[in-house]
């Protein structure tokens, strides 16, 4: 499922033009590109991938980073908000994509690839001299003025199959999007469908928004993509995905986030590492059909964990990063606290299917092992076409619009009580969950604050819900005595009146995972 190596101010009010239609030229173009991909599907897969010289296919990781793009050839440099400055081939970026460039008249004109728009530094200096001719780029990024009005920040890159990143104001990348997933975590193996071609439609100077149009190819499938994309606090994108079937695909994952997960939180890891905790997200967060907020925390397990959540017209999900201050991490170079959380909306009914989750054992914070998409109940057949709109947002420790208390802390050791006379084995569990939020504020202690607690195996012993002494944090604590290994999905959620208070964790305990 994963790669070797990770890839590497508008208001809020302003985002209700993001959903009305763009230009009538933009739409003309996003539509022939459409058309492009229905006829593209009508023909067997063809890797048209142009080979790139051996001596930039063999650079390493570091190498890679001494080709450094000249700023001062960026598109559109100093002549409105936004830049796009260009990846060169190489590495693991062999497969160059072909970029295009729309005026605001509409007007169309190919990208060619300019070696003098990069630096050759150091060790790779020795590649200036090579005849490398029009390659095609490895992909782009685009920069706005995110966080300072003197400078134009990098908030967004597409590069490497068909991942791109983004961030917010005040953030460092972290987790990737996809395009599409195609089989993930599949035995026979995942397909990775890839952009082929872009189109940059070039913004108005004041403009505080822009398009991206795409091209899809994979061997099962082509797309047409819209990528409608505001900068800001939170930057936002409206997706819109047309898809083309020329072969059966079993499972469809649409809005695909890809994050890392090593350790931290509520499953112990045996890391000889001062950090508290290493990862891009920490749990998985649900916005269901019925309105039940969801908190799923993530995990480094021994073996590949598939979790299936069922659900009809979703209202959301995503990854998200908790918590986001310096102490919960310790790492002063790579900053996890900064790494955005990410929300993908519906935009139309998506009907009846699930959210999947895949967890990966990783021994390396250097490889993406969490992956979550949504999958249709129907599949998609040879020759059907099929339409997906959504919008993508960053965010911080909580969902937009949510109201209701989050889980701010889970962990998890052997249920015995100190200097217990017949301790029970090892498998006996006991869990605290706490939770902090605008719910739970001004309560008192003595509020019959109540855990709706259940789980599908085994049996809880002893659940207690208390406030802890900051009087902001409410704790529910229970043991799980496990039914002859086998695991348990439990739900969590404390409630008042028998109305909720809190989102409901989720957690599976697994019989394999590490204590």
């Amino acid at each position: 499922m994963t790669l070797p190596t990770r890839l590497l101010a508008v208001a809020l009010g302003s985002l209700v033009a993001m959903d009305a239609a763009g230009s009538s030229s933009d739409e003309a173009l996003y539509d022939t590109i459409t058309d492009r991909a229905e006829r593209l599907a009508e023909d067997p897969y063809a890797d048209t991938a142009s080979a790139i010289p051996p001596a930039l296919a063999e650079l390493d990781y570091d190498q890679y980073r001494q080709i450094r793009f000249r700023p001062e050839h960026a598109i559109w440099h100093e002549q409105g908000l936004f830049e796009v400055q260009l990846f060169h081939p190489g590495f693991l970026y062999d497969r160059p994509v072909t970029l295009n460039l729309v005026d605001p008249d509409g007007d169309v004109r190919p990208l060619p690839f300019d070696a003098s728009h990069f630096r050759y530094d150091d060790d790779v200096a020795d590649l200036a001299d090579l005849e490398l001719g029009d390659l095609g780029h490895a992909g782009f990024r685009l920069h706005y003025p995110l966080n300072s009005g003197e400078y134009s920040d990098e908030f967004m890159v597409f590069l490497g199959a068909s991942y791109f990143r983004m961030v917010g104001r005040g953030q460092g990348y972290g987790l990737s999007t996809r395009g599409l997933a195609i089989d993930t975590a599949d035995p026979h193996g995942e397909e990775f469908p890839a952009f082929r071609e872009f189109w940059l439609v070039e913004p108005e100077p004041d403009a505080t928004r822009m398009t991206v149009l795409a091209l899809l190819d994979s061997p099962s499938l082509t797309g047409a993509y819209r990528f409608d994309i505001a900068p800001g606090s939170q930057t936002v994108v409206d997706t819109e995905a047309r898809l083309f079937a020329r072969d059966d695909v079993a499972k469809l994952g649409i809005a695909p986030l890809t994050s890392m997960f090593m350790h931290g939180g509520i499953a112990s890891y045996p890391a000889d590492d001062y950090r508290l905790r290493v990862h891009d997200s920490s749990g998985l967060a649900l916005h269901t059909g019925n309105g039940e907020r969801i908190w799923r925390p993530l995990s480094n397990p021994e073996t590949l964990h598939l979790s299936s959540l069922q659900d009809t017209s979703p209202q959301g999900f995503g990854l998200v990063q908790r918590p986001r201050h310096f102490d919960g991490y310790l790492d002063a170079e790579a900053r996890y606290e900064k790494r955005p959380s990410e929300w993908v909306t519906p935009l139309g009914d998506w009907g009846k299917g699930h959210i999947e989750l895949v967890e990966i054992p990783s021994d390396s914070e250097a490889n993406d092992n969490i992956t979550a998409y949504w999958v249709p109940e129907q599949p998609l057949e040879a020759g059907q076409t099929r339409t997906f709109r959504y919008r993508l947002r960053t965010f911080g420790a909580t969902p937009p619009d949510q109201r209701l208390a989050h889980v701010i802390r889970t962990r998890q050791g052997w249920g015995a009580m100190p200097g217990q006379d017949d301790p029970p084995p090892a498998s006996q569990r006991h869990f605290i969950v706490d939770f902090q939020g605008p719910s739970l504020e001004n309560l008192d202690a003595d509020q019959p604050v109540k855990a709706r607690l259940t789980t599908s195996s085994g049996e809880i012993l002893e659940p207690r819900v208390q406030q802890l002494p900051d009087d902001a944090t409410w704790r529910a604590n229970f043991r799980l005595s496990p039914e002859d290994g086998t695991p348990a999905d439990m739900r969590l959620a404390l409630t008042l009146h028998g109305e909720p208070l809190t989102e409901t964790w989720n957690y599976v305990w697994y019989p394999d995972e590490r204590r």
